[in-house]
């Protein structure tokens, strides 16, 4: 960063750091023990695809990469946004196995030169009375958020801080409120 980006103001934008998302791992049991949320066994990748036939065959080889363990455990969807949904599916006590598919999805898309269509990764969980929640990975900040949404597209704002204060040791998270966007209906949650 030069000095005229300082005194206009720029600055540069935090790189990713994809090794941060092993640390779902450790927060998952800080926050089993804090709060009773527990791993659903669902984590989604959202990216932007792109046109052209390397980046369709770079899907196709995530996907079967993901899918060769015992039958089809990854589904593609689009939002009505236009992004795609990379849904990854393990038995809910094989969270570092789900941690591990989504990093291996995020780094052959950062490989394979398409990073920048990368937006965030996400893990479920669910509560002791079943309320939904998920850790979010923006990619463009290298940092987490939790979102917790209620019925009617609201979100439960309190548990969301009390999620922040258990974990945040764990890992590192968005400090920008306003950047904590909803990811409704995303997969995986």
């Amino acid at each position: 960063m030069g000095f005229l980006d300082t005194l206009l103001g720029r600055s540069k934008p935090a790189k990713p750091d994809l090794d941060q998302i092993f640390g779902l791992s450790t927060a998952a049991v800080t926050l089993e023990a804090a709060t009773g949320f527990t791993p659903t066994g669902l984590g989604s990748v959202c990216f932007r695809a792109a046109e052209g036939g390397a980046f369709a065959r770079l899907q196709a080889d995530v996907q079967e990469l993901l899918d060769a363990d015992e039958g089809p455990k990854v589904q593609i969807s689009t939002d009505g946004y236009g992004y795609t949904w990379l849904l990854a599916e393990h038995r809910p006590e094989e969270l570092p196995d789900l941690v591990t598919d989504l990093h291996a999805v995020n780094a052959t898309l950062e490989g394979g030169g398409f990073g920048p269509h990368l937006l965030c990764s996400l893990v479920g969980f669910k509560g002791p009375d079943g309320q939904r929640l998920a850790l979010v990975y923006l990619y463009k900040r290298g940092t987490f958020y939790p979102f917790a949404p209620l019925p009617g597209d609201k979100r439960d704002n309190a548990l969301e801080l009390q999620v922040r204060g258990a974990i945040g040791a764990d890992l590192r998270f968005e400090r920008d409120l306003g950047r904590w966007f909803p990811v409704w209906g995303a997969p995986g949650l």
